[in-house]
């Protein structure tokens, strides 16, 4: 089926509403690129294109991040929004579950609710959490939130629990080691791990300039 319908339009247009004014990191671009990998990934995959389309879409339309933690309000607003429209039951709920279970929340959050259509909105949102655009929304959202760059002496906080990983204030190199080079093996889909290979390649790439020029050795 095509995702150009009816629904998913009013929903692209729901979208960039809701988030004209996000930060750069989570706006509708952001909503854009996962929506563009997950249909990517669904090309080798039998599953229900619709509910992957409307999860890209609504997966980031109110991130707790930005309601102080609060993680049923993406939930919610995507729920009422989709009744607004009339959106099938079956599909609401489905939906739903992937706002519910997509997040990383520190590597050690247990999934509720696995499906196939999860795993590929998932591993799309994860890979614009790698390579170059990875890159760019780490240091764009850590300057939104006045994180240091980089402080030798306090180092990565490994195996946080989701409580720590939400308020963790650590500086923004920290953030590839607690999330972003972790991902690459955290991939569901075998499209998934392929195009994460890449952009993970890139960020270590990244990293060793980083540190040679912090060292004065480039």
């Amino acid at each position: 089926m095509t995702t150009e319908t009816p629904i998913i339009n009013a929903t692209k247009s729901f979208v960039k509403s809701e988030l004209a004014n996000a930060e750069g990191g989570h706006d509708w671009f952001h909503i854009e690129r996962v929506y563009k990998n997950a249909l990517l990934i669904s090309k080798d995959e039998n599953v229900n294109l619709e509910i992957i389309a409307l999860g890209a879409l609504l997966h980031d339309i109110a991130d707790a991040k930005f309601h102080q933690g609060d993680e049923s309000v993406g939930p919610k607003k995507a729920k009422d929004f989709l009744e607004s429209i009339q959106a099938d039951e079956n599909v609401m709920e489905h939906v739903i579950k992937i706002i519910e279970n997509i997040s990383f929340k520190g590597g050690n959050f247990q999934q509720k609710f696995h499906s196939k259509e999860l795993a590929i909105v998932q591993d799309a949102d994860r890979l614009d959490a790698l390579g170059a655009i990875g890159i760019a929304r780490t240091f764009n959202y850590a300057g939104f939130k006045n994180r240091k760059l980089y402080d030798p002496e306090i180092a990565p906080q490994l195996n946080m629990t989701k409580e720590e990983y939400k308020i963790g204030d650590n500086p923004t190199i920290n953030h590839f080691y607690e999330k972003l080079l972790l991902l690459k093996d955290r991939m569901n889909t075998k499209k998934g791990k392929e195009l994460a290979e890449k952009r993970h390649q890139f960020m270590e790439t990244f990293l060793e300039q980083f540190y040679a020029e912090w060292e004065g050795k480039i």
